[in-house]
C-alpha cells in the first residue's frame, strides 16, 4: 500500500505542496521516480540510499516507485531527498505511516546522512502554516521558516534525528524565531551640500514611492543623492520585510542567514546587466526588479543601459509585479519598487552646465533617446541638477538629517495607507481620481497643464499623484494649486 509525505517545491516566490507517494511492490529491486522530475530529484535513490544505510537503517530489497504529484509540475533540486526517504521507510514500516501524516518534510540528504539547507526556507514556513502541518526543515534553515508567525517548525541535522523523532524517540527541537534590530545606517542625507530640488524631490519619492530621475553632470551628486534615498524610506513593516526576504530567499541569497531582512533592498545593477538579470532568468529565479521589491532600484548612467533592456520595466513599473515565461513554465514576481534613475545631459556630460560641450545636436538627440518616451512617462519626478559651488561644499553647514526627513515621509506614508491601502505612485487611473480630491482653481491649473503641454492621461495622472503626495507632507485634505504648481515643475517638457 502507498505512502504519502508531504513535500514542498519553490513556483516562482511562493512554496507548493507536493505529495510524494511511495510504494513497494515485489519485484526485482529498482527505483522509479516519476512525476516530471528534473535530473536531480532522480538523482535522489542513490543519495537516500547511501543516507539510509550511514544511518542504520535498512533498504527494502523491493521495486520501489515513487510518484511526485501533482504530475504536471515540474520538480527540481534536490529538497526532495528527505520526503523521499520517509516515504520508503514509512512504506517498509520501518517508521510508522501513521507519523507522517500533518508533517511536511524537505532537505537534501548527504551520503553519511546529514541534512543539508535548502532554498525558500521562508515560503515553505507560509506554506506550512497556511496547510496547518508542522514543517521539518535543516538546521540550517529552520531559523528562517521560524521567522512566520504561528508556524510549528522542527530543526533537525540528520536523517537519524528525523527517523527517532517519528518513531517516538528524541524528539527534534523546535526552531526559534531570532529578533534582531536594523543596524544604523553609515550615510546620511546631511552629508549632502545644496541640491536643494534634489533633496526636496527624493522627500517627495519617499513618501509616495514615485519613481526619480535625476539629470546633471558628472560630479553633481546624482549618486550620491540616489544612495541616501533609502536612509529616508519608511522602515519596514514586518509583513513587508517577509515579502522582501521571501524573494531573497528564493533568489538564494541569503545564505544561512535566520533573520529577517531590516532594510528596504537597495539594488543598483551595472549597465551591462541583461533582460535576463533585470527581470528574471531561465530558471525563472527573480532578477533585480524583483529583489527590489519594496525597496530602491537605481540604474546609475541610465542611458548606457541597452533600450531593448530598459523596456522590460514597463509591466514592473506599471502594475508593480514582473511576469516570466519560459519553456519550463511562467511566474510571477513581485516588483513593488521605487525606481531611481541617474544620467549624464549629453556623452560628454557637459552639456548646459560651465564646461565646454564637445557634442552636437544630433549626437546630443541620438544619446537622449536611449530613455524612450514610455519610459519616461512612467517616471514622476524628473530633476535637473548642476555642479554645487564651491563655497557651498566647503561652508561646513549640513543639511537636514535623514531622522527628521524620514519623520515627515512616514507621516505622509501613514496617511496614505490609512486612507487607500497603498502609497500614491501606485495608486490605479480609477483610485487616484477619488483620493487626490481637488479644489476648483487646483482642477483648473491642471487642466491648463495637461492642454498647453499636451500629456499623456499616464502623465496626467501621474502629475495628479505627485501633487497628492505633496498636499499629503503637509497633511492637506484636499490638493490645493501650490501643490500641483510644484508637481508640474517636476515634470519635463522636452528633452531629458
Amino acid at each position: 500500500m502507498a505512502v504519502i509525505v508531504m513535500g514542498g517545491t519553490l513556483q516562482g516566490v511562493d512554496a507548493l505542496p507536493i505529495r510524494v507517494e511511495v510504494d513497494l511492490i515485489r519485484r526485482l529491486p529498482r527505483v522509479s521516480i516519476v512525476g516530471l522530475a528534473a535530473g536531480a530529484v532522480k538523482e535522489a535513490a542513490e543519495r537516500v540510499r547511501s543516507a539510509l544505510a550511514s544511518s542504520e537503517l535498512e533498504w527494502p530489497r523491493k521495486r520501489i516507485v515513487v510518484n511526485l504529484a501533482p504530475a504536471d509540475v515540474r520538480k527540481e533540486g534536490t529538497a526532495f531527498d528527505l520526503p523521499i526517504a520517509l516515504g520508503i521507510l514509512a512504506a517498509d514500516e520501518q517508521v510508522p505511516p501513521s507519523s507522517i501524516d500533518g508533517v511536511i518534510a524537505v532537505g537534501e540528504l548527504g551520503l553519511g546522512g546529514d541534512l543539508r539547507p535548502v532554498r525558500g526556507a521562508l515560503s515553505l514556513g507560509l506554506m506550512a502554516r497556511e496547510l496547518d502541518c508542522d514543517l521539518i526543515l535543516p538546521a540550517d534553515s529552520a531559523s528562517q521558516a521560524a521567522l512566520v508567525p504561528d508556524t510549528r517548525v522542527f530543526s533537525a541535522r540528520t536523517l537519524a534525528e528525523v527517523v527517532g523523532h517519528l518513531q517516538g524517540g528524541a524528539a527534534l527541537p523546535r526552531a526559534v524565531r531570532l529578533h534582531t534590530t536594523a543596524p544604523a545606517f553609515d550615510v546620511d542625507l546631511a552629508d549632502v551640500r545644496g541640491q536643494l530640488l534634489a533633496r526636496r524631490a527624493l522627500e517627495i519619492a519617499a513618501a509616495g514611492a514615485h519613481h526619480l530621475l535625476m539629470v546633471g553632470p558628472p560630479g553633481c551628486g546624482k549618486s550620491m543623492l540616489a544612495r541616501r534615498l533609502p536612509t529616508i524610506l519608511p522602515t519596514l513593516a514586518f509583513e513587508e520585510a517577509l515579502d522582501c526576504t521571501r524573494v531573497h530567499g528564493a533568489a538564494g541569497l541569503l545564505g544561512q542567514d535566520p533573520r529577517l531582512l531590516d532594510r528596504r533592498p537597495f539594488r543598483a545593477p551595472h549597465h551591462s546587466v541583461s533582460a535576463a538579470g533585470l527581470v528574471g532568468g531561465r530558471d525563472l529565479r527573480p532578477g533585480e526588479v524583483s529583489l527590489a521589491h519594496h525597496g530602491v532600484l537605481f540604474l546609475d548612467e541610465a542611458t548606457e543601459f541597452q533600450r531593448t533592456v530598459l523596456e522590460h520595466l514597463r509591466e514592473p513599473l506599471e502594475d508593480g509585479t514582473v511576469r516570466i515565461t519560459r519553456a519550463d513554465g511562467s511566474v510571477e514576481y513581485p516588483a513593488a519598487l521605487t525606481l531611481v534613475m541617474a544620467a549624464n545631459p549629453c556623452p560628454c556630460g557637459h552639456h548646459g552646465s560651465n564646461n565646454r560641450c564637445i557634442c552636437t545636436d544630433t549626437i546630443i538627440n541620438r544619446y537622449r533617446r536611449k530613455l524612450s518616451g514610455p519610459i519616461l512617462d512612467r517616471v514622476d519626478l524628473h530633476i535637473p541638477l548642476r555642479p554645487v559651488p564651491s563655497e557651498v561644499l566647503l561652508s561646513g553647514q549640513p543639511g537636514e538629517s535623514s531622522k527628521s526627513v524620514r519623520a515627515r515621509v512616514e507621516a505622509a506614508r501613514a496617511l496614505q495607507l490609512d486612507r487607500q491601502g497603498v502609497p500614491n505612485g501606485r495608486l490605479g487611473a480609477p483610485d487616484i481620481e477619488r483620493v487626490a480630491q481637488q479644489t476648483d482653481a487646483a482642477r483648473a491649473l491642471l487642466f491648463e497643464a495637461v492642454t498647453a503641454h499636451t500629456l499623456s492621461g499616464r502623465a496626467a495622472h501621474r502629475l495628479l499623484k505627485v501633487a497628492r503626495t505633496i498636499a499629503d507632507l503637509e497633511r492637506c485634505e484636499q490638493v490645493q494649486p501650490r501643490h500641483v504648481a510644484e508637481a508640474l515643475a517636476f515634470r519635463p517638457m522636452e528633452g531629458l
